[in-house]
């Protein structure tokens, strides 16, 4: 019985890891593809839609490897999947700090702009 249900657990999990994995990919061809159209466009908003798309997609893996960890059996295989969680992390944490920054340096650029507008009466 609880071989059964071990079974059960690693096929839901393994679903679920293809699941998470599959819609981070499609999140980051999806951006990506904008991200091209924003560029020819000149969107100046590029940077900041590609970067917040690619934050997305990395949740969405980072979710999967976090799945991946209840079903790992060898210490090899849990050294392997946490070096996977600590880069994707560190990808996560340093696009969410250049998301901040280009968001702060935009709304200096803005307010800049309206400091430069003449006041019309």
């Amino acid at each position: 019985m609880t071989h059964i249900l071990e079974q059960i657990l690693h096929t839901i999990i393994t679903y679920g890891i293809l699941l998470f994995e599959y819609v981070g990919v499609i999140v980051l061809i999806i951006d990506g593809i904008q991200g091209v159209i924003a560029y020819i466009k000149r969107d100046p908003e590029m940077r900041l839609k590609l970067a917040q798309g690619m934050a997305t997609a990395l949740s969405f893996k980072l979710g999967g490897e976090i799945l991946r960890t209840v079903i790992v059996q060898t210490f090899q295989e849990i050294a392997i999947v946490a070096c996977i969680i600590i880069l994707r992390s560190a990808l996560t944490f340093l696009i969410h700090w250049e998301i901040k920054h280009m968001e702060h340096a935009e709304t200096l650029a803005r307010e800049t702009e309206k400091k430069d507008e003449p006041a019309t009466h």
